[in-house]
């Protein structure tokens, strides 16, 4: 354990009120330019701070960490997914990792509202009217979308975000529907009204919407690929606020092409800012450049989160928030 302040590198620009915290409590260097920072200086600063904040864009794989030396000990991560680091690798050099669950259920949960609203009733393609000056008034077929009362909701991951989704779709006057690695308790089904499918694909094919609200892991990856979208109704919608990675966004984008799917709303991408050029060029799809916890409020929150964490460490136990491979 090492004494005195703590030397601490922050990746990326924090919300000004945690950065103030930060230089209270540690040697910190941050970085103002708030790019992304190459691997060589992610090595760098590694190997100079006995603590790295580290965010999504960080890609801290084992080779990464093999340059790492002997001083850092804790990578705190801002954000609940911790699928940019190589956990397993990292605790095997005595390296813990920790990170801020909990924070953005609500507004994750909001937005995955939102782009389901925006797709079925095709808000975007309103709004690019308005603004081009193009709307000649109102017409009883003009844009016409789709009710979602009524609709089958079918949740992928009964998290804390999936359960949060479900309740604000009960609210609309869907039908919840849920897969999960594990089904949740009988009480918490009867609370959100929800009805569990052992069989991802039986419950796909019989969804109006699906949602993707589980995490990216080595079992989830091209969870929802060509076979499962293939299994969806034509008229149905996917919405993904939760990791890119989760749908085939190759085969996604051919299926909206061929119509074999009415549409896709999408907060996250599978490689990133990488975006398929023509799910771009697709009026039933809406993007939005992930920003489904992009709260004032949750950045805070999870600001304090990382500050609880590397501050539990300088103290000498356990930070609240460690994430060990087991729980991935």
């Amino acid at each position: 354990m090492p004494t005195g302040r703590l030397s601490v590198v922050v990746t990326r620009r924090l919300p000004e009120r945690v950065e103030a915290r930060l230089a209270e409590l540690f040697d910190v260097r941050f970085n103002p330019d708030d790019r992304r920072m190459p691997k060589s200086e992610l090595a760098e600063a590694m190997r100079g701070a006995d603590v790295l904040v580290s965010t999504i864009t960080d890609t801290i794989d084992a080779g990464l960490l093999a340059q790492a030396g002997d001083r850092l000990k804790l990578i705190a991560q801002f954000g609940s997914g911790v699928d940019n680091l190589d956990v397993a690798t990292a605790r095997q050099r005595g390296i813990l990792v920790s990170n801020t669950p909990g924070v953005v259920t609500d507004d994750t949960a909001d937005m995955t509202m939102a782009l389901i609203l925006a797709v079925t009733r095709r808000i975007p393609e309103g709004l690019a009217a308005m603004q081009s000056a193009t709307w000649e008034g109102w017409s009883p077929t003009a844009f016409l979308g789709g009710r979602i009362a009524g609709r089958r909701l079918g949740i992928l991951g009964m998290g804390r975000i999936g359960q949060a989704v479900a309740r604000r779709a009960r609210a609309f006057g869907m039908q919840v529907h849920y897969h999960n690695r594990r089904r949740v308790r009988p009480e918490v089904e009867t609370e959100l009204d929800a009805t569990y499918w052992e069989s991802l694909d039986q419950m796909v094919a019989r969804m109006d919407i699906v949602s993707i609200n589980c995490p990216h892991t080595p079992a989830t990856f091209h969870l929802m690929n060509a076979r499962r979208l293939k299994l969806m109704k034509p008229e149905a919608v996917i919405v993904n606020t939760s990791r890119g990675e989760v749908i085939d966004e190759n085969a996604l984008t051919r299926g909206l092409r061929a119509g074999e799917l009415a549409g896709a709303g999408l907060d996250v991408y599978e490689h990133g800012q990488e975006i398929n050029p023509r799910l771009r060029e697709l009026r039933n799809v809406v993007l939005l450049p992930h920003m489904g916890s992009a709260t004032r409020e949750g950045r805070l929150e999870m600001g304090e989160k990382v500050i609880i964490n590397i501050k539990t460490f300088a103290d000498g136990h356990r930070p609240p928030d460690q994430v060990v491979p087991s729980m991935l």
